[in-house]
């Protein structure tokens, strides 16, 4: 479903990126592996993860290359397009994967903490995105895959900062779909059930989270990839702007915001009219404060 194409995917190294790498070349497409190598929290480097991918991607007779730079700076955006134009002289395929964690409850999260995971995800998926847009728009095609989370689309405690973040990247993916849809451009998001390193630092102190993170370790990286290697390809030509989920053999087409209800008054409101009858009849159609595992309570398929 690749053949003939180039495709970016950051943090390729590992977890989902490199499952999406390697299915990717397995499906004809040359591949620009980006993984810096650093920690879960972003710390350090290490070439040797985006070394084994291409070097998997080539025992296979598949063409691939390695990337180190930093999605989380606009000059890293900017270079990793250009090893994808000057390994391979094009590009066709961006796959917006990186990302750090460093949760905190909101009070005591850092400035540090919150810039260094909204640097990485939305600002790495802005600086990358933006890079290849230009290319994009003088071949007249292109395609962007985002990776959200359900942190973002529903919430879950202790991460304000990766929440917002990845919330952030459905509105970036809608608004790149708006605005190159007329350059032939599309853009959406996966929002991946996965276990990884990235989850890999949930809690089992107790007999329900320990249930839950066995649940997670049921849903592989690589059940995530194949949807990737659709949206990137020319058999999902008339998808944009959507937000999809993966959970093992689940796929979900998630909604986007839309007016529920509404009130009217027509002479105009007060605070005193809103308390008194216009917050009333909202209420019933308020949504509930509930993490991620409230709405997906059910067992992975």
């Amino acid at each position: 479903m690749m053949d003939g194409k180039v495709a970016v995917v950051t943090g390729a190294g590992r977890g989902i990126g490199r499952e999406i790498a390697i299915l990717m070349a397995r499906h004809g497409a040359r591949v620009v592996v980006n993984d810096l190598g650093a920690s879960v929290s972003g710390e350090g480097e290490d070439a040797g993860p985006a070394e084994e991918v291409r070097d998997i991607i080539r025992g296979f007779g598949g063409e691939a290359v390695i990337d180190g730079h930093s999605v989380a700076e606009p000059q890293g955006g900017e270079a990793i397009v250009k090893t994808a134009l000057d390994a391979f002289g094009q590009l066709d395929a961006v796959v917006n994967n990186a990302g750090i964690l460093r949760d905190r409850i909101f009070h005591r999260m850092s400035v540090l903490d919150w810039e260094q995971v909204v640097g990485v995800h939305l600002m790495g998926s802005f600086y990358v995105s933006k890079a290849a847009a230009l290319h994009y728009r003088d071949r007249g095609a292109g395609t962007f895959v985002h990776f959200t989370s359900t942190t973002g689309l529903i919430g879950n405690v202790g991460q304000a900062n990766y929440g917002a973040a990845k919330l952030g990247i459905v509105g970036l993916s809608k608004a790149i779909a708006l605005d190159m849809q007329r350059f032939g451009v599309r853009s959406n998001c996966i929002s991946p059930f996965a276990w990884s390193r990235m989850i890999g630092s949930i809690p089992t102190d107790t007999p329900d989270q320990k249930a839950r993170v066995e649940k997670l370790q049921r849903m592989t990286p690589d059940k995530i990839a194949p949807m990737a290697v659709y949206l990137s390809s020319d058999a999902a030509a008339d998808v944009n702007g959507q937000i999809f989920g993966v959970r093992n053999n689940e796929i979900f087409l998630f909604s986007q915001p839309r007016p529920v209800r509404s009130v009217h008054r027509g002479e105009g409101w007060t605070p005193e009219t809103i308390a008194e009858h216009g917050m009333p009849a909202l209420k019933g159609s308020f949504v509930p404060l509930q993490v991620s595992a409230d709405v997906f309570s059910w067992d992975p398929v």
